[in-house]
């Protein structure tokens, strides 16, 4: 069982920087980290959960609302992503989780999350 583990957040001020963490464990033989899509999910109180940021063998992905302030990237080799957060705003506090995904032919994907790791952006 694949298991995620963010790490990274807490309380920045508005203009401020963090960067998120998130370490994957527990591929079995024949399954890789590499052979995943890892994305950034944030959840913001009382709505639903939203893609912020993806990366794959395809390439890279933003949502509109963080695109040019947030950079995802990924180290095969230490099994973790990153997602480096500059310019951070209110509107960013959110619980922010870590998704890895990978299709199976014929089969159900593998599909992980992490506990998520709370980004409050407040003066």
């Amino acid at each position: 069982q694949v298991q995620l583990v963010e790490s990274g957040g807490g309380l920045v001020q508005p203009g401020g920087s963090l960067r998120l963490s998130c370490l994957a464990s527990g591929f079995i033989f024949g399954d890789s980290f590499g052979d995943y899509a890892m994305r950034w999910y944030r959840q913001m109180p009382g709505k639903e959960r939203e893609l912020v940021a993806k990366i794959s063998g395809i390439g890279i992905n933003y949502a509109d609302a963080v695109n040019g302030r947030f950079i995802i990237s990924r180290d095969n080799d230490k099994s973790t992503v990153l997602l480096q957060m500059n310019n951070l705003k209110p509107e960013d506090t959110a619980v922010y989780y870590c998704n890895a995904y990978r299709a199976r032919p014929f089969n159900a994907p593998y599909d992980y999350w992490g506990q998520g790791t709370q980004v409050t952006v407040s003066s």
